[in-house]
This record gives structure tokens, sequence and C-alpha cells, in this order.
């Protein structure tokens, strides 16, 4: 059998109609997912958007935000929401005019992070707040770099004391 460069140009014509089928597939799920999630979550929290991941997975960014307390958190579109976040960063508020990152939990490396983020400090300007600060302790020296560099992607100041093993970051909109 002779093979031609146009039985070539025929196999990707059609691999690439099968990817974008399947990524239509794939997009068309998250939408159903989205729209019985969206349901969902908005009976407990304030939703505050949805964006979509370095993954191009899309997500659902809602918070529970008391006045004393504020947890933003996210819940992919390719699972169905059964009452529990997939990624959180839960913060206090120090005074009316600052938040104070407690803690982020979540898997990392998806990109989730990063919307929570960007999320937080929308609803913190939202807020009338001024800055957000955290401290870095000595149970996330294990990954330090790797917050370090998540934090100053973010346009936070990062300040670490590595003797220490301690460090503080701070953002405001003003920064």
């Amino acid at each position: 059998m002779i093979y031609s460069p146009i039985d070539s140009f025929d196999d990707k014509q059609k691999k690439d109609k099968d990817e974008i089928i399947e990524e239509l597939e794939d997009l068309e799920l998250q939408v159903f997912r989205m729209k019985e999630n969206m349901k969902e979550i908005a009976k407990r929290s304030q939703i505050l958007g949805i964006d979509q991941t370095k993954e191009d997975k899309w997500v659902i960014v809602y918070a529970i935000d008391d006045g004393n307390v504020c947890k933003v958190m996210l819940h992919d579109c390719e699972t169905p929401y059964r009452g529990k976040w997939d990624f959180s960063i839960q913060a206090q508020y120090a005074d009316d005019y600052v938040i104070h990152i407690q803690d982020i939990r979540g898997e990392e490396n998806r990109g989730f992070g990063s919307v929570c983020m960007k999320f937080l400090k929308e609803h913190a300007m939202d807020q009338n707040v001024q800055c957000i600060t955290g401290d870095l302790v000595e149970r996330d020296w294990d990954h330090i770099d790797r917050l370090t560099h998540f934090y100053k992607k973010h346009n936070f100041k990062v300040e670490v004391e590595e003797e220490q093993k301690y460090g503080e970051i701070y953002w405001s909109p003003a920064v």
C-alpha cells in the first residue's frame, strides 16, 4: 500500500475533529454540572463567580463571610457538589480594614489557589478592606519556596526569616 501526504492530512483532520468533539462533550458536562452545583452552593453561600483554572477547567468560587471569618472556597464543575469544597482560603478579619489569611487548603498545582486568591482580593476590595496579611510558620517550611512563589505571583510582599522559620505576607491594592 502506498501512503501519501494526503492520507496523513486526513488522519490529522480526523484526529482534530475527534479531539474537538471530546472537548465539546467535556465542556457540555462541565456547564451542566456548573448549573446544578450553583443551585446547591447558593443555598448556603455567596457565589463570587466562575472562572477557569490553568487546566481550562471551570470552577465555581463562593464565600462565607460573617464579618469575622471569611472563607473563599472553590468547587470544580466536573463533579457534583456534595457540600464540600475542593479548595479553600480561610481568613479572619483582624479589624474592619485587614483580612488575615490563616490557612490555605486543597490540592496543589491545579490553579485552584490562584483562582481563590484572585477572588479573595476582589472580595476584600468590595468589603473596603485595605490589606490582606498572613504568616508563614514552621509547618510551612517543607514548601516555603512554593508558598513564596505563590504569594509573589499574586503581588504580595513576602518577608522570610529562614533561621526562625517565620515569615509574613502583605498585600494592598495600593501596593
